[in-house]
């Protein structure tokens, strides 16, 4: 197969895909509210000459039409965080409020810039890429929604590559991980109802405060106790919300939390495990409770042959010691986990740190920033690795 210079025809638009984050990052906007976000992209694939349909409310698919029967596609996320930017610095959010705090901005300006690559050399492809832009990444997803409207059945998508930025990962350099990714999540409220009345006479009530605190302690053992420790797990209650004055024993206490888990059986069990006990504890101290555990983003598996792909991929673009195999998964979530789980997958991590220029705070912090050096790496990964499926012929 020919080897193409990705990285140094990304280097050509480098300028563009600067004007493009920082245009994403100076206008951030929520989930399901990417309205100006997505008008931009569409203005850009009508220049471009690439056909699209909208999916999810603000969502956008595209497709770059090749030579051939095959369909690779690429994900990127659109949305913003409800943070304050508090960077000083030309391109710092207008929006009060809102900032792109974890590189949307820079994952959407990648994508475009691979599609103006793809799309300029489309005759050569042995098949065609669809590009999809998710809204509402960081709420409910939007690619259940896309997937539910089709997005990878006209054309039948093969299989999907995407990425995010890392912080923690030098720019210039990218990290994969092999099998589990990202964890399955399971938010869950917890109500448990008791019998109020006067702090002074505990004995004429049923206190759901010491339920609560009981249910509390007891649902740490899930994971200590009852799971395997080789396998991260986590259950956080994150509130507990109950009360109205120090003398007065309440009806009612309100607990909520999060279900962090690496495998379907994991999560099944500690699914089962939250009920049982909490509602076991709640009876046998006279108390009643309702548990409601919400079915959020599923785990985020890479497929070995597409990790195998995107490493060789990526090793030919960036050089000798680029790729960085990690070792440990993401107790966070991802919703590109709703790819994986309908296609073979691949999810990388892009290093977008430089501490020469100061470039080291966390995403989800109001000082976040990329390196806009590794906004070039990543239009070069994804165009490798989408040209090497297409158009290698041992696969």
């Amino acid at each position: 197969m020919e080897k193409i210079n990705f990285l140094a025809k990304a280097e050509e638009i480098k300028d563009l895909l600067i004007e493009y984050r920082r245009d994403f990052h100076q206008n951030p906007e929520l989930g399901f509210e990417e309205h100006r976000t997505s008008d931009l992209i569409k203005e850009f694939l009508d220049k471009e000459g690439i056909e699209y349909f909208e999916t999810a409310g603000t969502g956008i698919c595209a497709l770059i039409k090749g030579k051939g029967g095959r369909t690779v596609g690429i994900r990127a996320d659109m949305d913003a965080l409800p943070i304050q930017d508090m960077k000083a610095c030309e391109y710092s959010s207008k929006a009060a409020g809102k900032m792109h705090a974890c590189g949307h901005d820079a994952h959407t300006a990648i994508l475009m810039g691979t599609a103006k690559i793809l799309n300029g050399m489309r005759d050569g492809l042995k098949g065609n890429v669809v590009l999809l832009f998710e809204p509402a990444e960081e709420t409910t997803g939007g690619a259940r929604i896309m997937i539910s409207e089709g997005v990878l059945e006209k054309p039948y998508v093969e299989a999907v590559i995407g990425l995010h930025v890392d912080e923690n990962i030098d720019s210039g350099s990218v990290g994969v991980k092999r099998g589990v990714v990202n964890a399955a999540s399971n938010p869950f409220t917890i109500r448990i109802k008791g019998k109020g009345g006067h702090g002074a006479r505990p004995e004429a009530t049923v206190d759901p405060v010491v339920i609560a605190s009981s249910v509390v302690m007891n649902l740490q053992t899930i994971v200590s106790r009852e799971l395997t420790p080789t396998v991260p797990s986590v259950l956080t209650i994150g509130t507990i919300n109950g009360g109205t004055a120090q003398n007065i024993i309440p009806e009612e206490v309100v607990l909520s939390g999060i279900i962090r888990t690496m495998t379907t059986e994991h999560r099944e069990y500690v699914k089962k495990r939250l009920r049982e006990i909490s509602e076991g504890i709640t009876l046998s101290m006279r108390g009643t409770c309702q548990v409601e555990i919400e079915e959020s983003y599923p785990c985020l598996y890479n497929d070995e042959v597409m990790l195998e792909l995107l490493k060789e991929s990526a090793g030919e673009q960036l050089g000798e010691g680029k790729v960085i195999d990690l070792e440990n998964p993401s107790l966070g979530v991802e919703s590109f986990a709703y790819f994986s789980m309908e296609r073979p997958s691949v999810f990388y991590f892009l290093g977008c740190r430089n501490e020469e220029k100061g470039i080291t705070h966390p995403a989800h912090s109001n000082k976040f920033d990329i390196d806009e050096d590794c906004l070039a790496a990543g239009v070069a990964v994804h165009c490798a690795a989408a040209y090497k499926y297409l158009n290698d012929k041992e696969k």
